[in-house]
């Protein structure tokens, strides 16, 4: 009951149910950040408070989101992004599984080859789905397929994001004195990328059927969807684009590299001055909604942190654990609870390590069962999070002409297809590797 009572739990659950029941994301999320607050032992100024103090936590996040969009609605205006579009068009054809693969393929160089994260999507994604229309394709495949790149790279390769995930797990575990080292790491996080991996060509099965959109106004579609020719507003946005990416990863920070991207394409010319208030606009309207969502998910997760729920639950777990296979599931549970309710798998490490080492140790599980426990802990929840980046990133991308609900479309088919294959992985990994 304890279990049951606690605030993450109860307020996950209502999140969940009001999503389903297709309450606004937003409002779903305060009410559940006003749930876990009064079930917490807060009162109702103390947990408004709390959540509003809180928001600041995913400031530059939001304000990436706002930027990015900007910067996306200029590119696609520009037509570079309606060339590139049509050549993928002439690769791909009608063939929906290879463009399924090939966009789970170009998001996968997103986390690692090059770290850009979800600042690809509102770009690549909104002038393609004219061809998705065409194929009459599944966005709720693309949006798998999406969250595939976004996630599973890090999850299983220590290269980029994934290097840094990994290296919070290794500083965790040594820090509650197990020695451990990335190759350690690396050695059985694959478990989670292959878990995912069979999510993906599930998601691609499932998705196969017909499904018929609308061809309705992109925003930021440029204006000649026949013109196949780089003009020099194409170049221009190129280079803005370019400069963006190096800006990014030279000052670590997207909304700089946004700004200088922007910056670029405003000095030469892409962006007229006289057209700025459009572009500007158009971008609020792709991104300025999930920008907002970062902003309320952050203040929730200022709620759980202040009600202590996530110490309390993850004590609460350890009392009516009798087995391996009861602890693995019992831990990769509370880490899916977690993380859908801070959102994110990075910071999910630090607050059940301390508690999951000794447990791990305790039930005789070896270390590489309880790294991969916390790494999929972690990992879970990610995915189908309605505030997390890996189903906003999708969700900007693919609802440019309103036709993709971010929970239906999403969301729930993003959790089936990931975050049940990973549960049973991690089970299944942790019990055989002792």
């Amino acid at each position: 009951m304890e279990i049951l009572a606690n605030p993450i739990v109860i307020s996950v659950i209502v999140m969940s149910v009001l999503c389903l029941l297709k309450m606004n994301v937003l409002l779903a999320i305060v009410v559940a950040g006003i749930v876990a607050g009064l079930s917490g032992g807060m009162s109702l100024p103390d947990t408004i408070g709390s959540l509003i103090n809180g928001m600041g936590g995913n400031s530059e996040t939001a304000l990436s989101y706002i930027l990015l969009g900007i910067l996306a609605v200029a590119i696609g205006r520009s037509g570079l992004a309606g060339v590139v579009s049509r050549k993928i068009t002439k690769v791909i054809g009608g063939k929906k599984t290879a463009f399924v693969f090939l966009i789970a393929f170009i998001a996968c160089f997103s986390q690692n080859l090059i770290p850009v994260h979800i600042a690809f999507i509102p770009i690549l994604i909104p002038p393609l789905l004219i061809l998705m229309n065409k194929m009459k394709l599944d966005r709720r495949a693309v949006a798998c397929a999406l969250t595939f790149g976004l996630k599973a790279p890090y999850v299983s390769l220590p290269v980029g994001f994934g290097l840094l995930f990994m290296t919070i797990i290794k500083d965790q575990m040594v820090a509650n004195g197990v020695d451990v080292g990335i190759s350690d790491i690396s050695a059985v996080m694959w478990i989670g990328g292959a878990s995912m991996l069979v999510g993906l060509v599930l998601a691609t099965i499932a998705y196969s059927r017909k499904r018929d959109y609308e061809d309705l106004p992109v925003i930021g579609a440029d204006e000649n969807p026949e013109d196949t020719q780089m003009t020099k507003e194409c170049w221009m946005a190129l280079l803005g684009a370019a400069v963006a990416f190096v800006a990014q990863l030279y000052f670590e920070s997207l909304p700089i590299g946004a700004i200088c991207g922007l910056a670029v394409m405003l000095l030469t010319g892409c962006i007229r001055w006289k057209e700025m208030d459009t572009t500007v606009d158009g971008g609020v309207r792709m991104m300025g909604f999930i920008a907002f969502v970062m902003l309320i998910a952050a203040g929730y997760a200022n709620v759980l942190r202040e009600t202590q729920s996530v110490q309390s639950l993850v004590a609460a777990t350890t009392s009516v654990i009798d087995s391996k296979f009861a602890g693995a599931c019992l831990m990769l549970a509370v880490g899916l609870l977690i993380t859908m309710g801070i959102g994110t798998s990075f910071g999910t490490i630090p607050v059940i390590a301390s508690i999951y080492i000794p447990m791990g140790i305790e039930i005789g599980f070896s270390v590489p069962s309880i790294i991969l426990l916390i790494g999929i802990a972690a990992a879970l929840g990610d995915a189908g999070s309605p505030a997390s980046d890996s189903t906003l990133g999708p969700t900007s991308g693919l609802n440019a002409d309103g036709q993709h609900n971010h929970i239906w479309d999403t969301c729930v088919p993003t959790f089936i297809f990931y975050d049940i294959p990973l549960f049973i992985g991690g089970v299944i990994g942790a019990i055989l590797l002792g």
